[in-house]
């Protein structure tokens, strides 16, 4: 009988109602505990963190939802799940306290400069599936208990600093471990074959040593095996063949040998094979190339390149079924002839077989590659000529044949491959010319030809390579001048032109190539001085101009080089001191002055350059002691001073550079003892011969037997020197005397010259100087000056080619350096000159034409025999073409905004003044626009036809009406200069100005209107600013002027002459866009004291 239910208590009851109200408190409880405990966690964390973006100012602890509601915090039921703060340039240590964090699941600090070790304590957070720490700078070991973490599938600590071994005991749930570019050692973990879900291993750039583990073949969900670039050695273990997910192998530079496995190839989905800079050797196995296996086939790239195989295996069959789009086996020992059989892997586009041992004729039937982008064939045994079907492949990017022995003409086929970037020839023995339509491969950047036996001149087309930065011809029996166009390719960083048989100047345009690193002109002909302008080159890191003929002195510029290494000018005809300006050079390595006729003393300054390994002075005329300083050369291994005048002791302390390996001060007038050390480290006799006064070893002589002969050798010196001393004496007391007769004899002439002056001329406001010829004779005509003929030919030295200026279709312009300190410039007219009379007429109009922005006349000459002379202001800080460049190379801090645009009105309002005069310039140019002691520009070069009976024969870059570039289109088709077309010419300088960009930088097909055009069309404008005006800000009204600017350049190049404003107009737009003081519109100069 069952018993009776008996009702539950009041207590009960009382119970079970309290447990369900207090139940919820409880468990509210319980979490406002555990978040606190998260809050505290990442408080601490961030309070030892350098945050200076104040990425983390978000994380207040007293908002409601704190922690979840913090930048980079993603919470799942009220707890902090994952952590991500990348890029944010967070810094310092990953604290302890983060293991408080016990439901993390995700850890991404990856691109900070976080340091110090990864806390052990982080394996606490057992649930943790993704750790992403790369990009850091984390030191010392992998914490050893990472194995607690049961759930990680993702590990990510490359590029730290981290090192030691890598733990056994590796989480067994890990599917991507990434460990590379650290410092981590021992052998690779043989347990690693246990992680059966591993599909990444990246162990690249660190110090593991031993052999690949066998047993990564048992990985058979591994899909990427990179092991590039440790000390791994042993054999490829064929066991890999297993792993049938692999579709990446990689373990680049090791020293892993013998023979690759040939199953490797067969897996069905290995895509990128890449093993070079090994030891592997044997044969190449043709499944890396053609299908082997059922499956279709995958292998792309194979790079084995740089290691010692010696052959390719033959594939079975005729047919070679592949997709193989990369084949590197350069450097190996590969012989025989070229495969037949490579032509059925149809799919190429880069095939490397350079520097191995083929032989016979390159086959024709690479050609038939018609996808190749890349072919290097150099450094074989390929002989023959190049097979013309070569011009077939016109998808080519690359070719290098360089290194063989070919021979024939350069094909005529090549010149039809438009999309030929890299063309290497070098090291053959082709021969005739360099085709002269080589300027058609327009996208060319290196051209090298060099070492072969090509002859005849450089074509004037490779001043059509805008786009080359390597040009190699040396080597050859190349003759003639250099194209005058190859100055202007923007981009060129080498030209070697070395061991050729070219002449003329040493070419001053490429003072122009900002970025040229690398110029060598040396076993040539070339002749003239060492351009001064070459210190505009701050990248140059060689120039060598060795065995040549150039004379002069050596530019104190060049110490403005900042980045040279290398400078070699022996074997010329230099005279002159040695610039203590190279001191300045902080790069300097080799200096190489040998065999030329420098004079004066070893400059003390060159021991400042502490990095110098070479100092080559030999054969020279230096006189002096040698400094002693020289010894803070610490790193100097060769020092030859011989073959010259000095004397004195050789400095003992020359014994402290521990570095030097050749020393040589023969042939000199030195004395005393060789110190020492030095005797017995150069115990060669040679190294010190032809020094009477020299004693010790490793010479013969004693230092006793010498010390009554030297002092004889004294004596006789100090007395040669006194008779000289008072000859010289003499002559200053008869040079003193003749030139105070001389100087009353002209004073008097020069009081019945001012007699006998023309009163027309007074009238006029004009002087006449003091003549050269009698009182009928021609003068020199100053308008406010009082200035002889024979002083201004004195003052530019017999119009020395030093004192040249400039070059113009309108003679020359020279520097004029008068005694009371005056400096003019002075243009020297050509032959074919108007005669006298209509000279005179001429001059005396264009000396009206008188403006702020324009280069006034100041005087004439004209006489016999047709030298005609116009005298201009001096305008010291060079043109703006100059300005420009200098400009560009310094960021654009020396020409801000400003001051363009001050330019820019100041051409505007020149050019403007001389069209209200009914005069047309005809060649507005960067070249024509000078500057003044205050930068003010003024417009020069105008008005000068009118002085010439015949047009001269014109350089390549001008016309009659102008240059090439600036030249409007209808003038260029006419020969007619207009009005409109000089707006169209200063339309292009104001675009120059703005942009930095060179009318010349373009090609045929586009030109810089049509570039300004196109970056507007596509809204991109930023690419318009020089680099130097990158911080306009867009909101700034510097932008909306700039902007206005390029508007107003627009306009002056528009298509139709009529479409065109006037000058007027223009000066009325710009002078709406100022930003710089106002300027008066027109000024009398008159007005402004000259500074003649």
């Amino acid at each position: 009988m069952p018993l009776p239910l008996r009702p539950p208590s009041m207590a009960t009851i009382v119970l079970l109602v309290l447990s369900v109200i207090i139940s919820p408190f409880l468990s509210c409880a319980q979490r406002s505990a555990e978040t606190l405990s998260e809050i505290e966690a990442l408080t601490s964390f961030k309070l030892n963190l350098h945050d200076p973006l104040g990425a983390l100012n978000s994380w207040d602890s007293s908002t409601p939802l704190a922690p979840c509601d913090w930048r980079g915090v993603d919470c799942s039921s009220g707890r902090v799940s994952e952590l991500r703060l990348p890029r944010l340039q967070l810094g310092g240590r990953l604290t302890e306290q983060i293991s408080n964090l016990r439901m993390l699941r995700k850890l991404s600090l990856r691109s900070n400069f976080f340091n110090h070790t990864i806390p052990s304590s982080l394996s606490t957070c057992t649930l943790l599936h993704s750790i992403f720490l790369q990009y850091n700078s984390f030191s010392g070991n992998l914490p050893p208990d990472i194995g607690n973490l049961t759930n990680l599938q993702i590990l990510n600590v490359a590029q730290n600093q981290l090192s030691g071994e890598v733990p056994g005991d590796l989480p067994r749930s890990l599917r991507y471990i990434d460990l590379s570019s650290n410092a981590f050692s021992g052998d690779i973990p043989k347990n690693v074959s246990s992680l059966s879900q591993l599909q990444l291993i990246n162990l690249s750039y660190n110090r593991f040593s031993g052999e690949i583990p066998a047993n990564f073949g048992e990985l058979q969900q591994l899909q990427y095996l990179w092991l590039d670039y440790n000390v791994l050695e042993g054999t490829l273990p064929s066991a890999i063949a297993n792993c049938s997910s692999l579709v990446h192998l990689s373990a680049e530079g090791n020293t892993i040998q013998g023979v690759i496995p040939s199953a490797i190839g067969a897996l069905p989905k290995l895509q990128v094979i890449s093993l070079s800079h090994n030891n592997l050797s044997g044969s190449v196995p043709s499944s890396m190339f053609c299908n082997v296996s059922v499956y279709p086939p995958s292998i792309r790239i194979v790079q084995l390149g740089f290691n010692a195989f010696t052959d390719i295996v033959a594939t079975e069959t005729a047919t070679c079924f592949s997709i193989l789009q990369v084949l590197d086996l350069q450097q190996n020992q590969i012989h025989g002839v070229f495969p037949s059989w490579f032509t059925n892997i149809s799919t190429l586009t880069m095939l490397d077989v350079s520097g191995n041992r083929f032989m016979g004729e390159i086959p024709a039937f690479l050609s038939e590659l018609r996808g190749l982008k890349m072919l290097s064939l150099g450094g074989n045994q390929l002989s023959g000529s190049i097979p013309s079907s070569f011009g077939n492949l016109t998808q080519l990017e690359t070719l290098n044949l360089g290194g063989n022995f070919l021979t024939g003409a350069f094909p005529e086929e090549l010149m039809g491959l438009s999309n030929l970037t890299t063309l290497n020839l070098s090291g053959n023995r082709f021969s005739g010319g360099v085709p002269t339509n080589i300027g058609s491969l327009k996208q060319l950047s290196v051209l090298n030809i060099s070492g072969n036996g090509f002859s005849g001149i450089i074509p004037a087309s490779v001043g059509a390579l805008y786009k080359l930065t390597t040009l190699d011809l040396s080597k050859q029996n190349l003759s003639g001048e250099l194209p005058f166009d190859l100055a202007g390719l923007p981009n060129l960083q080498v030209i070697a032109l070395q061991e050729n048989r070219l002449s003329g100047n040493v070419p001053e345009g490429f003072s122009s190539l900002l970025s040229l690193r690398y110029l060598n002109l040396s076993s040539n002909s070339f002749f003239g001085h060492i351009p001064s302008t070459f210190g505009f080159l701050k990248s140059l890191v060689v120039l060598s101009l060795s065995k040549n003929q150039i004379s002069g002195s050596i530019p104190p510029e060049i110490g403005n080089c900042s980045d040279l290494q290398i400078l070699d000018l022996h074997s010329n005809s230099l005279s002159g001191q040695i610039p203590i300006d190279l001191s300045r050079l902080s790069n300097f390595k080799e200096l190489n002055l040998g065999r030329n006729s420098l004079t004066g003393e070893i400059p003390v300054e060159i021991s400042k350059i502490s990095s110098l390994t070479s100092l080559l002075l030999y054969s020279n005329h230096l006189s002096g002691s040698i400094p002693e300083s020289l010894s803070n050369l610490s790193n100097l291994t060769t020092l030859d001073l011989s073959v010259n005048n000095l004397s004195g002791v050789i400095p003992a302390n020359l014994s402290l550079i521990s570095s030097i390996v050749n020393f040589n001060v023969s042939q000199n007038n030195l004395e005393g003892e060789i110190p020492v050390i030095l005797g017995s480290r150069f115990n060669n006799p040679s190294d010190f011969a032809g020094n009477l006064g020299l004693c010790g070893k490793p010479l013969d002589g004693k230092c006793e037997e010498i010390s009554s002969g030297s002092r004889r050798k004294k004596l006789i010196l100090l007395t040669a020197v006194a008779i000289a001393g008072a000859c010289l004496m003499a002559l200053c007391c008869c040079f003193y005397i003749f030139s105070l007769l001389r100087w009353r004899k002209r004073l008097k002439e020069g009081a019945a010259g001012e007699k006998k002056r023309s009163p027309a001329r007074a009238s006029s406001g004009a002087s006449v100087g003091r003549g050269s010829g009698d009182n009928g004779g021609p003068k020199l005509v100053m308008f406010n000056n009082k200035i002889t003929l024979a002083e201004t030919v004195e003052a530019t030295r017999q119009f020395d080619e030093e004192n040249v200026l400039s070059r113009t279709r309108y003679g020359l312009v020279f520097k004029g350096c008068y005694n009371d300190g005056m400096v003019l410039s002075i243009r020297r007219l050509p032959d074919g000159s108007l005669e006298e009379n209509m000279f005179r007429k001429e001059a005396e109009s264009l000396g009206r034409v008188k403006h702020r922005n324009l280069t006034v006349l100041r005087g004439y000459y004209a006489g016999p025999p047709d030298l005609r002379l116009l005298v201009f202001d001096y305008m010291p800080n060079g043109n703006l073409a100059t300005l420009l460049q200098e400009a560009s190379h310094q960021d654009g801090h020396v020409l801000n905004w400003p001051m363009r645009h001050l330019i820019a009105l100041g051409i505007a309002r020149g050019l403007a003044f001389l069209h209200t005069a009914s005069m047309v310039h005809r060649d507005v140019k960067p070249q024509n626009v000078l500057f003044d002691a205050d930068f003010e520009a003024h417009l020069s070069d105008f008005g000068l036809e009118r002085f010439m009976v015949a047009t001269p024969a014109e350089p390549s870059t001008s016309t009659s009406v102008g240059t090439l570039g600036y030249v409007s289109p209808e003038a260029g088709l006419t020969g007619e200069a207009t009005k409109e077309s000089d707006v169209y010419s200063f339309g292009i300088v104001l675009l120059e100005l703005l942009t930095g960009k060179r009318p010349v930088m373009f090609t045929q097909d586009e030109d810089i209107v049509k570039w300004v055009k196109r970056q507007l069309q596509r809204g991109q404008i930023t690419e318009l600013l020089e680099p130097g005006l990158l911080e306009l800000d867009p909101e700034s009204s510097e932008w909306e002027e700039f902007l206005l600017g390029v508007k107003v350049g627009l306009l002056c190049t528009a298509p139709d002459p009529l479409d065109r404003p006037s000058m007027s107009d223009i000066v009325f737009m710009l002078e709406g866009c100022r930003v710089g003081p106002d300027i008066p519109s027109s000024a009398d100069p008159t007005s402004q004291p000259s500074p003649a």
